[in-house]
């Protein structure tokens, strides 16, 4: 037994004086906290380090005295223990050899914190630039939690699945990477590969950087606000919403959190570019069928989008009437309830932007009796005589590939007035339709000019890079510069206008704008329908930005050329989206609503047929909807069918009803004839 007094100790945690003395290691342990004291050790010692002096007694030879250190009490902060100051991503100190636990916490605290700020960051945006409803960070933050929640990345397990799933995988693939010096210590699995890339490639594979997106969409959808992917999409490339250069604010906010909290990690060796920098845009029925994955792996039942403040957006982006058309379209959103109008998980099915257009298309054509009867070639130069030819006008009969067997037949003299009410403003809704199309620009707002271009390159493109420069006044000596010179450019070109033609590669003649052919319109490119390139563009379902075909790049004005060339033009820019003009419809059969269907090729693949007038609305509302005219054809197909199922379900059940009544009715009569003894 020692005779050290183990009230004298001070324990080196929590600073407080009094310990006991344990018979099982010899070690001392504070009364206060039982934290062993390292200081004092208790040495057993055998007979021959006993030297005996003469003195009667036995002594320890001091040869083989322990020295231990001992700390000072008046040196000694429990409040900072470790680093006093967080280290920078990817710096790791030399000499230190972590733990592989240490590695694989501090990489997923990191990511899932970097993760959480940029979602932050975007509801931040959303509220104070876009007015969205302030609801939406309160949203955004319970859907975030639960959703890392539902990944279980903070699993005890997570770590060794994760490397076990790697060294699965990587039997066939067993290269191994150049090691540097700063990582020569880092683990590495059975093929000698980084775990600390394993697991942030995980980690990006469980929770992409695009569900930041996905929810930030999510809430604003839960907040009933008007917001679309294609928004989302388009302010988070433009770099107005912090996504792909948000990672420089990202590493300083980790590190100012780090240290007012005392926690600084300097075990991450991954730097903030790798782990925070997503490396492409996502698609935009990807981003609406990750909201809708992320609430179903919580158990969040969603509501619709909001019909009326989407339909009513893009009624004023196409420069239509509000007030008319959007009390229509309400009515026929509540009637059909389409199911695209929640969001799905399914990538291929109609995205909900489209479902809302589809029945803004519906209703506009019922209300102004757009059903092919030539009201666009009316508005142009010549108009259309009776006594032209057959050939050349269309009757029902060759629509009769086109209606289905069922018509919305309306007296066209009784009733008709009735439904199309704004028939009379048909032609003049064309005619902005088709000059809005061409001034519709779906293009990003840094590609205006080029300081505005400049600017996104150095905050979004090369976010967190230093120049190379170290004068601040060379950017302005060389943008000086490049302004003069343009000046000068602009100043030749006025002089000389024809100088700066594009010539061809055969000789000298220049192709340019001359008077002789003014719109181009001796060229009529020849349009070859492949099974291939129509059936896949479909399949595939792109919601990219709509075709920018040559007929469509230029403006023409149809009512300042010939009839013959007007239409001559709408038929190349129809053929070049997969469609078939069909002359305006002369000798009617059927009145009412007249609908459309696909036209099965004999090399598989399916041509739409449609009149000029659907086509001008048809392809406006594509636009505005950024998605292909016939993906957006598909949609009001299957709109009007689901619409003409319900019509005749009702007309089957007032059709039974009345002849229940018929017969319960006559059963009375019969009964009451008889008379009662």
């Amino acid at each position: 037994m020692t005779d050290t007094n183990g009230d004298e100790l001070r324990c080196g945690v929590c600073n407080e004086l009094g310990c006991y003395f344990s018979d099982d290691d010899g070690h001392f342990y504070c009364n206060n906290c039982n934290a062993r004291v390292d200081d004092v050790v208790a040495t057993g010692v055998a007979d021959e380090d006993f030297v005996d002096k003469g003195g009667g007694g036995a002594t320890y030879n001091p040869h083989y005295t322990r020295y231990t250190p001992s700390v000072k009490p008046e040196l000694f902060d429990p409040d900072h223990l470790g680093p006093m100051e967080p280290a920078d991503f990817g710096d790791v100190p030399k000499g230190v050899v972590f733990r592989m636990e240490d590695y694989y916490k501090s990489i997923r605290v990191r990511y899932v914190l970097g993760v959480q700020l940029l979602i932050e960051y975007q509801c931040e945006k959303l509220v104070e630039v876009f007015r969205v409803n302030s609801i939406i960070c309160g949203i955004a933050g319970e859907v975030w939690l639960r959703f890392v929640a539902s990944k279980r990345v903070f699993g005890d397990s997570w770590a060794d699945d994760v490397i076990k799933e790697s060294e699965i995988q990587g039997e066939t693939k067993c290269k191994v990477g150049k090691s540097y010096p700063k990582d020569v210590n880092e683990p590495r699995n059975m093929y000698r590969k980084r775990m600390a890339n394993i697991w942030c490639k995980s980690l990006k594979k469980t929770i992409p950087l695009s569900s930041s997106l996905a929810v930030s969409y999510l809430a604003c959808h839960i907040a009933r606000e008007a917001v679309l992917p294609s928004d989302i999409i388009k302010w988070a490339i433009e770099g107005k919403l912090p996504y792909f250069g948000a990672f420089p604010k990202i590493k300083e906010s980790i590190k100012q959190i780090e240290r007012s909290y005392h926690c600084p990690s300097v075990v991450c060796p991954l730097e903030a570019n790798n782990m925070f920098r997503p490396s492409q845009s996502v698609s935009l029925q990807k981003l609406e069928s990750m909201a809708a994955s992320i609430a179903h792996s919580i158990g969040l039942n969603l509501p619709p989008v909001n019909f009326y403040a989407i339909a009513s957006g893009y009624l004023k982006q196409l420069c239509l009437p509000v007030k008319k058309i959007l009390p229509y379209a309400c009515r026929i959103e509540e009637w059909a309830m389409p199911p695209e109008l929640w969001l799905s998980v399914n990538e291929k099915r109609f995205p909900s932007r489209v479902c809302v257009m589809s029945i803004l298309i519906v209703a506009i054509r019922i209300l102004y009796n757009i059903n092919g009867f030539g009201k666009w070639e009316m508005t142009l130069s010549t108009p259309i005589d009776d006594s032209m030819d057959e050939n050349t006008l269309g009757s029902d009969d060759d629509a009769e590939a086109m209606p289905t067997s069922q018509t919305m037949d309306v007296d066209h003299e009784g009733t008709s007035s009735s439904v199309h009410m704004f028939e009379a403003d048909c032609a003049d809704l064309l005619q902005n339709l088709q000059k809005k199309y061409y001034d519709l620009n779906n293009r990003y707002e840094y590609s205006k000019d080029l300081p505005t271009y400049l600017q996104y390159c150095k905050d979004v493109v090369f976010a967190g890079l230093e120049p190379l420069y170290k004068d601040p006044g060379l950017i302005e000596e060389l943008w000086d510069f490049y302004r003069k010179n343009r000046e000068a450019m602009e100043a030749s070109e006025e002089v000389e206008p024809g100088i700066l033609g594009k010539r061809s590669r055969d000789g000298d003649k220049q192709f340019g704008t001359t008077e002789e052919n003014p719109n181009n319109q001796a060229y009529e490119p020849t349009i070859s329908l492949s099974a291939n390139s129509s059936q896949s563009s479909y399949n595939t379902f792109q919601d990219s930005q709509p075709h920018q075909t040559s007929s469509s790049n230029d403006k023409f004005e149809y009512s300042h050329i010939s009839r013959d060339n007007a239409i001559r033009h709408m038929k190349i820019d129809m053929e070049e989206q997969i469609f078939c003009y069909i002359p305006p419809r002369m000798k009617v059969k059927r009145h009412g609503y007249l609908h459309y269907s696909r036209k099965a090729a004999g090399d598989g693949a399916y041509t739409y047929i449609a009149h000029a007038d659907y086509y001008i609305l048809l392809r406006a509302c594509s636009k505005v909807a950024q998605v292909d005219p016939r993906v957006m054809h598909e949609s009001v197909l299957s709109l009007e069918r689901r619409l003409g199922w319900i019509d005749k379900r009702i007309d089957e059940c007032v059709h039974c009803h009345t002849k229940q009544s018929q017969t319960s009715t006559s059963d009375k009569i019969s009964s009451s004839s008889f008379p009662v003894h």
